[in-house]
């Protein structure tokens, strides 16, 4: 009898509503929709090629979120979002993901740590060669790797909340973010490696607020 075939990863396709919630998410937070700017459903689902329905239930997401807000008979706006608001939530974004690194460092094998770096090597790789949708993934994945590492599964979920904030398609291409990250994640590894919680924390919380920073100068320009 022949042996099974190995099961392969699948990446799954996110539910349509909350891609059309991620599009018009990013294009508020990159000021390509400005706050009084109406958004329409139909018009998120032509550009996805998508039906309205799940178009209108990512609006109504952004909706909860603070993103949009309804006028009547004039459907969805965009509400106000500086660039001070921006900072704001990744101050906040920093202390949960400072602790989360400090619980990893507690717990992180040297062969997870050392998976980490190979990661690190592919988003140097990826922001020298500008393949910013590359740097974008692995960027996720290096985060990801830590939070879960930590085993706590309360605060991963709260830092989700914020992760709206950090558009994952246009954060990479935010001017001087690659070589930020590049030098903050070596920050970070050292840490790690070495079993250092109050280091990993600082490195990460460092880490956090230089991305806020330099996406809200980015806002802020855009604002201008």
């Amino acid at each position: 009898m022949a042996a099974p075939e190995p099961r392969r990863s699948v990446r799954r396709r996110p539910r349509l509503s909350d891609e059309a919630a991620e599009h018009v998410r990013e294009l508020i937070v990159s000021g390509g929709l400005r706050s009084g700017d109406f958004v329409r459903p139909e018009v998120v689902a032509e550009d996805l090629g998508i039906s309205a329905t799940p178009a209108r239930e990512g609006m109504l997401t952004l909706l909860s979120e603070g993103f949009l807000r309804t006028e009547p008979r004039r459907g969805f706006v965009v509400t106000p979002l500086s660039s001070d608001d921006i900072r704001d939530v990744f101050v906040a974004q920093s202390l949960l993901a400072g602790e989360l690194a400090a619980r990893a460092a507690r717990s992180m094998s040297s062969a997870a740590v050392d998976e980490l770096a190979d990661i690190q090597r592919d988003i140097e790789s990826a922001a020298d060669a500008e393949d910013f949708d590359g740097v974008e993934r692995l960027n996720h994945d290096f985060h990801r790797r830590i939070y879960a590492a930590a085993g706590s599964p309360k605060l991963s979920w709260m830092i989700k909340g914020s992760l709206g904030y950090a558009p994952r398609k246009f954060f990479a291409s935010v001017e001087g973010w690659p070589q930020a990250s590049a030098h903050d994640h070596r920050a970070i590894l050292d840490s790690l490696r070495a079993g250092d919680a109050d280091g990993a924390r600082a490195a990460m919380a460092r880490h956090i607020r230089n991305a806020g920073d330099l996406l809200a100068d980015s806002r802020a320009a855009v604002e201008e």
